[in-house]
């Protein structure tokens, strides 16, 4: 931009030189030439202003440039360097010299140049043939026809060095260094950890710190069922088995946030709906702020631990012939047990079992056979249980059962005569039919004084042997008066003599009703003791002290005497039914029975012999056929008619019943609650009522206790029933009002509220 004006300048100067101040030229003419070439020249000295201004400017520009740019490659994190056409080294900076460990002495000579760069270099790389001249040699010419270019070269101190290099217009070329020592190691780390990821045996899933998955392993797959992109964008709660609580994880997440880690075993569900089991390891990971960017679980996969776990269990817990709990679960079972009846307020049963007989069948038929009985007597036993119960097998033929959440110890009874029944169950075993019986000790908790599990197991062990000095197949229920020594026998039935002269007995009176027409047909009277320290007790916990004792005598006939007096209150009171008393087999027995009766009879002149109904035990009658048929077809003389309770418990042929001329079967309770869901006590109903029917006698179903068996019973033929369902045992003040509401009321196949 400067020549052009000079040019000018340099003709503008040569015409000046040229003027003719002598020539003929008027004056003016000269004087106009040499102006103008005087305002030329200004012009282009103008000119040679401005361009030298302007190329100032552009020199300071460039010196700013310069200073920038040397700045720059000063402080560039790596090394800088830059080679001429002629491969010199035209810039460099103090990193350059580092990486590549080139001495002050070379860099100082003038001219340096890329081969001597190339022989003092720690660099190895992939420069062919290790010769270090031929070496030298390929690198300059590679140089000379350079290319861009990345190569990664390690130093002799073990540093990586990542060159990149440039070509440059003037045929030089520009390279950069630098050390990426450190970013190899991160990504070998990073190899390392994503080769563990990937081919790790645990499961591994990565979330964000707000729980959504972002990465699974193979492993997790596997284990899971899900594929990764299943899961993916959704949150682990997919996984939940429902098995544990909302306060577990609650106590999980704590964990987490608290410590940055939470380790234990936890139950998950795979995609094919199956549960299992996974030892978890869950942990937070950080950023450097201390903020909380990812989780990383570690999952194993031990169900097969589980399983092995629990196979370990059941063989220390139980008895490899008949599958049942040993003494060690059964100590456990008897623990909880306790622990459940202090807290609900309800009775335990404990029922010590000796087989009767087995030892003869055993020596007889060997210990095979042995074997396959007791199997199948277990079996048996342990369906004739609840869901809740246990049965246990203590060694040879001695077993122990738990019954739980008894509302009373009337409420066991139906469960020990199904232990007696299933016990003396035939079995088939090869050719022979081996039969077997029971005898049961009962015992129950809580009691009057602290006791102990296994206290409780002595007691019923006790009562166990009683049950077999009376004869075996039956129960016999422990008494801690009358059984503990003979002095405390004797004190016990005094007590209750005591009772009866003080008036400490009472009777509360069940309804029983026709279910169809909704009519109250009569009452069944039910002694209690009003005890002064223990309450209000039922028969079961003093009636068996009395069983072969005179005092039962005594007992029966305050019952039916007690009873008819409180008929005789109903009947001023306008309510006019028929009382049913129990007799006991000690009473039954006695020679002067009806004798005695009908004076109970005369002492009430306004009964009719029809409103009284003797209700006599099944068990209790086939024990003496003869003399209770001869008992009940005296009553029949006299008006008073017979009802055989419990029917179906006892173990003779039912061709007995014809002998007794009883009025009215009543069908044990045990079949009438299982009905709907037993089928052999369905039928075992079906075929009492037809046996019933058979025998033109009347039938009433105990223990109706939802409207479901009501109406079943109804379908079956039988339409008058007594159970819980349709009113407890009440005090007798209470039947009048009772009966006025219940008449009020629709029949059963429209139930009231209160018996649904």
């Amino acid at each position: 931009r400067l020549t052009r004006p000079l040019e000018v300048l340099a003709e503008i100067n040569a015409r000046v030189g040229r003027l003719d101040f002598h020539s003929d030229k008027p004056l003016s003419s000269r004087v106009t030439e040499i102006r103008q070439l005087a305002g030329a020249q200004e012009v282009m000295l103008g000119m040679l202003r401005s361009n030298q201004q302007e190329l100032t400017e552009q020199a300071s520009k460039l010196r700013q440039q310069n200073e920038v740019l040397s700045v720059l490659v000063e402080h560039f994190p790596g090394g800088i360097s830059m080679f001429d056409s002629d491969l010199r080294l035209t810039v460099r900076n103090a990193q350059f010299q580092h990486l590549l460990a080139l001495p002050d002495e070379l860099l100082e000579k003038p001219d340096v140049n890329f081969e001597d760069i190339i022989r003092h270099n720690a660099l190895r790389g992939d420069y062919g043939p290790s010769d270090p001249e031929q070496h030298v040699t390929e690198s300059v010419t590679r140089a000379r026809q350079f290319q861009p270019h990345q190569v990664e070269q390690t130093t002799d101190g073990g540093k990586t060095i990542e060159i990149r290099g440039r070509p440059l217009p003037d045929g030089g070329f520009v390279a950069s260094y630098m050390d990426i020592t450190e970013r190899k190691r991160a990504e070998m780390k990073l190899y390392l950890a994503a080769s563990v990821f990937s081919h790790a045996l645990e499961g591994i899933m990565i979330t964000t710190a707000d729980g959504v998955i972002i990465d699974v392993n193979e492993s997790f797959s596997r284990i899971t069922g899900y594929s990764r992109d299943e899961v993916i964008g959704h949150n682990p709660r997919m996984l939940k088995s429902g098995h544990q609580t909302p306060e577990f994880y609650a106590l999980m997440w704590s964990d987490l946030k608290e410590n940055g880690n939470w380790y234990g075993e936890i139950w998950n569900r795979r995609k094919s709906g199956e549960t299992y089991a996974e030892m978890k390891n869950i942990s937070a990971v950080h950023d450097a702020k201390g903020k909380v960017q990812h989780y990383v679980a570690l999952f194993s996969d031990i169900s097969p631990l589980k399983a092995h776990q629990k196979q370990l269990e059941h063989i220390a817990h139980y008895d490899p012939l008949t599958n049942l709990p040993n003494r060690i679960l059964l100590a456990d079972r008897l623990h909880q047990g306790l622990v459940q009846a202090q807290r609900r307020g309800q009775l335990l049963a404990l029922v010590y079992l000796d087989l009767d007989g087995f030892k003869a069948i055993n020596d007889r038929h060997g210990h095979e056979a042995g074997d396959h009985l007791l199997i199948a007597v277990a079996d048996g036993m342990k369906q004739a249980l609840r869901a809740g119960d246990t049965l246990a097998r203590l060694g040879g033929d001695e077993f122990v059962a738990v019954l739980g959440d008894l509302a009373d110890i009337a409420a066991s009874v139906p469960m020990l005569t199904r232990l007696l029944a299933a016990a003396a169950e035939p079995t088939r075993v090869g050719e022979f039919l081996l039969q077997v019986s029971a005898s049961l000790g009962v015992t129950f908790y809580p009691q009057a004084q602290e006791i102990d599990a296994e206290q409780l197991l002595r007691q019923a062990d006790q009562a166990m042997y009683q049950a077999k000095l009376a004869g075996k197949n039956r129960y016999h229920v422990f008494d801690i008066e009358h059984d503990s020594n003979v002095r405390g026998h004797h004190e016990s039935v005094d007590r209750i003599r005591k009772a009866l002269h003080q008036n400490e007995f009472v009777l509360h009176y069940q309804p029983k009703v026709n279910m169809r027409s909704g009519v109250l047909v009569g009452v069944e009277a039910l002694i209690r003791w009003q005890h002064p320290e223990q309450g209000l007790l039922p028969p079961l916990s003093f009636l068996p002290v009395i069983d072969d004792h005179p005092l039962a005598v005594d007992i029966g006939e305050w019952v039916i005497g007690e009873a008819l007096t409180q008929r005789a209150r109903w009947q001023a009171d306008g309510l006019d039914i028929q009382v049913s008393v129990n007799v006991g087999a000690r009473q039954l027995q006695q020679v002067d029975f009806v004798a005695r009766l009908r004076s109970i009879l005369a002492t009430h002149p306004g009964t009719r012999p029809g409103d009284l109904e003797l209700e006599v035990l099944e068990t209790s009658a086939l024990e003496d056929l003869v003399s209770v048929s001869r008992v009940i077809e005296d009553c029949r003389e006299i008006g008073v008619g017979f009802a055989l309770d419990d029917f179906g418990t006892g173990y003779s042929s039912l061709t007995y019943l014809k002998n007794l001329r009883v009025g009215l079967i009543k069908i044990d309770r045990s079949f009438v609650r299982d009905m709907l869901h037993d089928a052999d006590d369905l039928s075992i109903l079906e075929g009492v009522l037809g046996l019933a029917r058979a025998f033109r006698r009347q039938v009433i179903a105990e223990g109706v206790e939802t409207v479901a068996q009501g109406a079943l019973l109804l379908q079956l033929g039988c339409e008058l029933g007594q159970g819980f369902g349709i009113a407890r045992p009440m005090p007798g003040p209470d039947v009048v009002a009772w009966s006025q509401a219940w008449r009020s009321d629709q029949p059963w196949i429209r139930p009231p509220a209160a018996m649904s």
